[in-house]
């Protein structure tokens, strides 16, 4: 097996690693729905529709329970 002759410098180094090593942001759509931001290919989370049908069944979320109550 064949050695490298020369060092490949830190530059050299960071820039190949910086073009696979990047963290990009998720694709977000518009649920059709409800307006909500969803990933594509799955179903709303905060309505549960995908392709214009109900695809899972989403809890109510709970009251606030911090304020008290007299």
């Amino acid at each position: 097996m064949v050695t490298p002759t020369n060092k490949k410098s830190k530059a050299k180094t960071r820039a190949r690693r910086a073009n696979h090593d990047k963290v990009t942001l998720q694709n977000t759509l518009i649920c059709d729905n409800c307006g909500a931001d969803k990933q594509p290919h799955r179903a709303c989370p905060s309505c549960g529709h995908y392709k214009g049908r109900i695809a899972v069944a989403v809890k109510a979320k709970a009251a606030d329970t911090t304020s008290p109550t007299p």
